[in-house]
């Protein structure tokens, strides 16, 4: 990713900083948009935006917010949209200008109602696809047993892109009710201490970009927008990403938000922590626990994004993120045949989740519970030791939530209680 020297053209939308972890809806309403939703009238221009980034020159956080009230607002016409992300890909995006993206996609979702404690100690597991291999749902299990070993989970995803099988369609086999409004997840993570916010739920001005994305046919910055724009904004998250040069952005997306984690992809190219090969780990250590700016690489360092000013230069005083090597044989982890974690439609992903939960040893047991104990490590905040130790630490945490029946019980628990949500809100609910 590369940019010029050049200043960015000065526009009414000013950057600002990213939202943090614990911040609501209310609090952090993206730059433009009204009480009403509606966008206010700035200097900014398409043909600017677009002839900047074709020139290469990366855009602040200011820039890309304006472009998304946009189109979530419906303004921007088809041409607009795809001529805006297809330059933005060919440059590279960087982490301001996701930032704003994100931002932006989260003023217009759907608010929940959850007091600043349970955001603070929740946490998401996810993927951002693309990797074409049609794994079985291993974040999605992996978030099943956190909860079974205690830790409040507040899933997001959609239904499948590029798999047999998403989140949602796995779970719906599971018997959870995909698709409730904001009080039903409020009432699942009441009753169960896990649940799921359904995107097209809780991001429904999506629905102006569903057919230029379809046409486009290519990967672009939507793609990895869902894993940073869960509206519950949990304290703690792990995403996979399949795309090398990504991965540092999201991580850094992560840590100037305050939000403390683990990003990966596996070297076998899995948006996953894979257990076939070795992996890529960044950790994004929150600002409670995280050294002086000197040590380790600071967020918006990535190639081509543009420095934040005073805004950038709090997050680097309260945030940081190393990358490391990891490998599952450190673990005692044998790799499997890549075959091994192969996935199909949801129902048979879902039979395998209901296998790995009554204790079924194998590669896919593995693999759950490598991903639940990477996710243990960010709901207790990543330290300053190698990242295989911690997840070393946490590896029996996970197998006992499983072997004890935990993991199985919260998945009964939150069945129920998606059920009786939905049923007390007169819906007929996606199962």
């Amino acid at each position: 990713m590369t940019s010029t020297a050049s200043e960015p053209r000065a526009t009414t939308a000013a950057a600002s900083p990213l939202p943090t972890a614990a911040s609501s809806p209310a609090e952090s309403p993206s730059p433009g948009v009204t009480a009403a939703g509606g966008a206010r009238a700035t200097a900014e221009s398409w043909p600017d935006l677009i002839t900047d980034l074709i020139a290469g020159q990366a855009l602040t956080a200011g820039r890309t917010a304006w472009a998304m009230e946009q189109i979530m607002g419906g303004l921007a016409t088809p041409s607009q949209i795809a001529g805006f992300v297809v330059a933005l890909r060919a440059k590279g995006e960087t982490a301001q200008e996701i930032g704003g993206l994100v931002r932006t996609m989260l003023g217009f979702a759907e608010p929940l109602t959850l007091s600043e404690e349970l955001r603070a100690a929740a946490v998401d597991t996810c993927g951002t696809g693309g990797d074409r291999s049609n794994t079985v749902n291993l974040s999605t299990m992996a978030a099943i047993v956190a909860a079974g070993a205690g830790v409040t989970v507040v899933k997001h995803g959609n239904r499948a892109a590029s798999s047999a099988s998403g989140s949602a369609d796995v779970l719906a086999e599971l018997g959870i009710v995909i698709d409730l409004p904001p009080a039903g997840v409020e009432a699942c993570l009441a009753a169960a201490g896990i649940a799921f916010c359904f995107a097209p739920v809780f991001h429904p001005a999506m629905r102006h970009v569903g057919a230029t994305r379809k046409e486009l046919g290519v990967q672009t910055a939507f793609n990895i927008l869902g894993p940073l724009a869960n509206p519950a904004r949990p304290g703690a998250q792990t995403i996979g990403v399949a795309d090398a040069r990504l991965a540092p952005v999201v991580a850094d997306v992560l840590a100037e938000r305050g939000t403390r984690g683990l990003v990966f992809r596996g070297d076998d190219g899995l948006d996953e922590l894979t257990t076939a090969t070795t992996s890529t780990v960044w950790v994004v250590q929150a600002p409670d626990q995280a050294p002086g700016p000197t040590s380790g690489r600071t967020p918006g360092s990535t190639a081509g994004s543009v420095a934040g000013s005073a805004s950038e230069a709090a997050a680097v005083r309260r945030s940081r993120v190393r990358s490391e090597h990891f490998d599952p044989r450190d673990l005692g982890l044998a790799p499997p045949d890549t075959t091994a974690l192969r996935g199909a439609d949801a129902a048979y992903n879902a039979s395998v989740a209901r296998a790995v939960l009554r204790g079924e040893t194998g590669p896919v047991r593995d693999a759950v519970l490598l991903a639940a104990a990477a996710t243990l490590v960010a709901v207790d905040g990543p330290t300053d030791a190698p990242v295989a130790e911690q997840i070393a630490a946490q590896l029996g945490r996970a197998t006992e939530a499983v072997d004890s029946g935990a993991a199985a019980a919260a998945l009964s628990r939150w069945a129920e209680a998606s059920q009786l949500a939905a049923t007390a809100r007169g819906l007929s609910g996606s199962v």
